[in-house]
């Protein structure tokens, strides 16, 4: 479960949710399963599987780090 927290501004933010809209659907391109995931502005970077299980598992996985980054992120603002 997602715990709220809240940034430096006073607004609540739930990590996971940021975390999931940052990263893309799951679209087949050619022979492989890609999707893209935005760390910051100018950093998106795009991952590519043969496999679509696979590329569904990373895609949890990404996100799961990227809330954790978040996190982190919003902790040291406040």
């Amino acid at each position: 479960m997602s715990k709220i927290v809240e940034t430096s501004f006073g607004t609540l933010a739930d990590p996971h949710r940021i975390a999931k809209g940052s990263a893309s659907n799951i679209t087949k391109k050619g022979a492989f399963y890609v999707f893209t995931l935005r760390i910051t502005a100018d950093d998106i970077r795009e991952y590519s599987f043969t496999d679509r299980s696979r590329a569904v598992i990373m895609r949890d996985v990404m996100i799961s780090h990227l809330e954790v980054k978040i996190r982190k992120d919003l902790g040291k603002a406040s």
